[in-house]
């Protein structure tokens, strides 16, 4: 057999399946590649809570004994968001709580395993997925490959980390509030949210009450395509079961004339985004424009939407927080909002926080009335620099952290699929990025207008400097 090198971990998701199936490269030489990529960047990134090395290799030498690939991801090294149970190893939600492995694989990983996909660890979070930048006390801070001054956002910072560096071509992740898109723009990714109920929560019923969503983060709208279909569907505990697609992500086609809303302004009050983000949807909108598109800047209606927000999201971390089997372990900051979530949000208040987010949602969906998708912002800022948790309680991370999420959070609130989007990069050199909103149930819309501006403006090609990201940290 012909070695590659260390040329696949470049090739994607697709290009890594297709280098398995023809034999170019056997699946356990490739996870070998994959877990030195690991042990070369772990040391300045810090991705990973815990790499699966013994495990990961047999699981690459099944399925290099197997008679036929088992599926479109087979011999693909993948990670995991610490946030999903993978049989054997703790799920930690970010934190040092849980000390009892899980028994178990999460629906999401088992759909990854029957495609054939090799697991090879659990990535960073944020204790709980509480906050957009990855950072907690347990695993400390998870660096930006891009510039590793700065963060990657959150929650799903590891997952994101672990790909822009070329460690692993696609990592899942989840997002309740931005921990999809956040990690993604911040790291020059490519990560649709899907629509509420789309990838299956199971073992839990829901993830966050109506807020959150499972998904993946890779450098191409294909690859997370694919493994979008893959990971779709349902089981009987999952509280939403959206309508199936009318054809395969992966086949979504590039989409004709659409009628594209653009707005710059923020959900959250007193936020004034960066005019590099800003002249980045500008752009993008005048690329839009060029590829025949109707393109047309409008004030979407945004509600208040704390009062439907923030009962969920304490709600819904306290939920998580009940499972650990040492709480005295907990941070401080999680121990004080799931005992305000004790006192302040019993059953009757979160269903009316549902309730209320459902009424906003069809407020917010008139839009759609008069457009196909929706373009904004994902950030109003670039990547955060480091320590914005650093000695900050549960008010100073909130306002914090308010501001990270003016773009994104509604779209969770409403349900809606949405997904950050590369848009070029700064004078600094850090990543930017457009977030594209589609109607409910609409992530074919999406990814064809992705894939048209992936065709348009490449973005797969471009790496962070090997030098920067290799070694210890400063």
């Amino acid at each position: 057999m012909t070695s590659h090198g260390d040329r696949p971990r470049f090739t994607g998701v697709i290009g890594q399946a297709d280098a398995v199936r023809e034999g170019l490269i056997s699946a356990r030489e490739l996870t070998e590649q994959t877990l030195a990529r690991i042990e070369r960047i772990q040391p300045r990134l810090n991705a990973f809570t815990t790499v699966l090395g013994e495990e990961a290799l047999a699981e690459a030498d099944a399925r290099d004994a197997a008679d036929a690939p088992l599926g479109p991801l087979h011999g693909v090294p993948i990670a995991i968001k610490d946030e999903a149970d993978v049989a054997g190893a703790r799920t930690t939600y970010g934190g040092a709580a849980v000390t009892t492995p899980a028994a178990a694989d999460s629906e999401i990983v088992r759909r990854l395993r029957a495609a054939g996909a090799i697991i090879v660890g659990k990535t960073a979070m944020p204790e709980f997925g509480a906050w957009p930048y990855t950072e907690s006390a347990a695993h400390g801070y998870t660096r930006n490959p891009w510039d590793p001054t700065r963060g990657t956002g959150g929650s799903s910072g590891g997952s994101a980390a672990a790909v822009a560096s070329g460690a692993v071509a696609a990592a899942t992740g989840g997002d309740g509030g931005g921990s999809l898109r956040i990690p993604a723009a911040s790291c020059g990714l490519f990560a649709v949210k899907p629509q509420r109920g789309r990838v299956s929560t199971a073992p839990h019923r829901d993830l966050w009450r109506a807020l959150g969503v499972l998904g993946v983060l890779t450098r191409s709208v294909a690859d997370s395509a694919l493994l979008l279909d893959v990971i779709s569907g349902n089981q009987q505990t999952d509280r939403w079961r959206p309508a199936p697609p009318a054809t395969p992500f992966a086949d979504a086609p590039e989409s004709g004339p659409l009628r594209i809303a653009v707005s710059v302004r923020p959900a959250v009050r007193f936020v004034r985004p960066d005019p590099e983000c800003v002249s980045a949807v500008h752009s993008i909108a005048d690329t839009l424009a060029g590829l025949g598109h109707h393109v047309e800047e409008f004030e979407l209606p945004y509600p208040e939407a704390a009062p439907a927000f923030l009962p969920q999201f304490v709600g819904g971390l306290a939920e998580e927080a009940a499972r650990v089997d040492r709480p005295d372990l907990l941070e401080r900051r999680t121990r004080r909002i799931a005992t305000a979530a004790r006192l302040f949000t019993p059953e009757r208040v979160l269903r009316a926080a549902e309730a209320r987010g459902d009424r906003i949602a069809e407020r917010v969906n008139t839009v759609f009335d008069r457009f196909d998708l929706v373009l904004t912002p994902v950030l109003p800022t670039l990547a955060p620099t480091l320590g914005k948790l650093d000695g900050a309680g549960v008010l100073r991370a909130a306002l914090r952290g308010l501001p990270f999420t003016a773009y994104t959070a509604m779209w969770n609130l409403c349900g809606n699929p949405a997904a950050a989007v590369p848009a070029g990069w700064s004078r600094d050199g850090l990543p930017l990025s457009v977030q594209l909103v589609g109607r409910p149930g609409d992530e074919l819309g999406i990814l064809g207008v992705a894939r048209q501006l992936e065709t348009a403006r490449p973005w797969a090609d471009r790496w962070p400097d090997e030098s920067v990201i290799s070694g210890a940290p400063h």
